[in-house]
């Protein structure tokens, strides 16, 4: 239900922390993955060790770690797709209201995109207190989504209103969330990734070093926003996370472009495979002996599956192509929205970065629409490089509305 959802708990000081490792376990068996901020006050109630043995991620509380090293509250922010601050107290809750950026939570919730939600908690007059009551309006007017309070035994020993909503109370929440806010709900996307492998002799093949990493961190990505995917997978050891999607796993460019053409009528069509250009003219029955001092091996085109698509795509359609160059990366990505009739390209070089493209987890890449308009990204993961994408379809898709 919350498959690949990344979720951002931020811990302030109240009681109800002690709930929160039970939260973190409901989320995980969910499907999502957890990350976790806590206030230095949060630390009185539960411990950092405890909440990140049950995320399996490391827990931050401040801008700098024991060793010095920066906790990067954007990047935090940006790997969210949702924050949930819970218990929220009326200090916390004080400073979104108006601003105020005194520690790591707040930084983070000050540089986030996403959706935000909140668990109020405190004691009965706190919570019923008129400034509280306009704080929570107030930051309810900003977008965010608050999780009501219960009634119920509170830490004084009264009994009443102000109660943290209980982990499960907030786990539907973000479910519900979810489903109700799936942007390509409905629609189906095509993806293919991976490199292919045109074979020379029944061991021998001619390919590249792609890993498909990426495409399948789109496919994962789109899958997540509620999209019906299939992935058209050439040969490799990685797979989508996203069990919801279709996988069909091809080997040469022309299986590839034969599976593409099967769900050409996608509302969605990426294509982030890195296809082989040319294939060997004829293929040995038996491996070839090395017998020569030279080996002489004539080489055809493969199909370029990009242009096909181009060609009988649809006035809705959206079709995005990818362009790894060595040189010159911004001209060849213009000339290839021209010829293959691209919505954009999502470009990169493939020398420009620590251990390249192929195989690796990171990405630096650009995104050149056919108004020629170039949007840059700094270096990420191809997780969060696959949410820009993602994201920029999103918004060109409404630009076109």
């Amino acid at each position: 239900m919350l498959q690949n959802k990344n979720i951002l708990i931020g811990i302030t000081g109240g009681i109800a922390a002690y709930k929160i490792p039970h939260l973190v376990r409901l989320l995980i068996k969910n499907g999502a993955n957890v990350k976790v901020i806590m206030s230095n006050y949060a630390r009185e109630f539960v411990t950092p060790q405890t909440l990140s043995v049950l995320s399996k991620n490391e827990v931050v509380t401040d801008f700098f770690d024991s060793n010095s090293n920066w906790n990067n509250h954007v990047k935090l922010a940006a790997w969210a797709d949702l924050i949930v601050i819970a218990p929220l107290t009326a200090n916390t809750l004080a400073k979104m209201a108006n601003g105020l950026c005194d520690n790591l939570l707040m930084a983070t919730y000050l540089s986030a995109n996403c959706k935000v939600m909140v668990a109020p908690a405190m004691d009965l007059e706190m919570y019923k207190h008129q400034t509280t009551l306009s704080n929570l309006k107030k930051i309810e007017s900003f977008g965010n989504i608050i999780i009501p309070a219960e009634s119920g035994e509170l830490a004084s020993g009264l009994s009443g209103e102000g109660r943290m909503a209980e982990p499960e109370n907030i786990t539907s929440t973000i479910i519900k969330y979810f489903e109700t806010n799936l942007t390509f709900s409905g629609k189906k996307i095509l993806i293919n990734a991976g490199p292919t492998y045109e074979a020379i002799d029944p061991v021998r093949f001619i390919g590249n070093r792609s890993s498909g990493k990426m495409g399948i961190a789109i496919a994962d990505e789109f899958a997540s926003l509620g999209a019906a995917v299939n992935l058209v997978l050439g040969p490799t050891q990685h797979l989508p996370k996203n069990k919801n999607i279709n996988i069909i796993k091809v080997e040469s460019a022309s299986e590839m472009h034969e599976q593409c053409l099967m769900f050409s009528d996608s509302d969605i069509i990426v294509c982030a495979a890195a296809v082989a250009d040319y294939k060997p003219e004829s293929i040995a029955d038996s491996k070839i002996k090395k017998e020569n001092e030279v080996l002489n091996i004539k080489l055809e085109k493969t199909v370029d599956i990009l242009s096909e698509l181009g060609k009988n795509k649809k006035q809705e359609q959206i079709l995005v192509g990818f362009a790894l160059e060595t040189e010159n990366l911004l001209e060849y990505a213009k000339k290839k929205i021209a010829n293959k009739n691209l919505d954009f390209v999502v470009a990169n070089l493939a020398n420009n970065q620590a251990g390249g493209v192929f195989g690796s987890d990171m990405n630096e890449i650009s995104i050149v629409n056919k108004d020629n308009k170039i949007t840059k990204f700094e270096l990420m993961t191809k997780e969060l490089a696959a949410k820009k994408i993602v994201n920029y379809v999103v918004e060109y898709t409404s630009s076109k509305k």
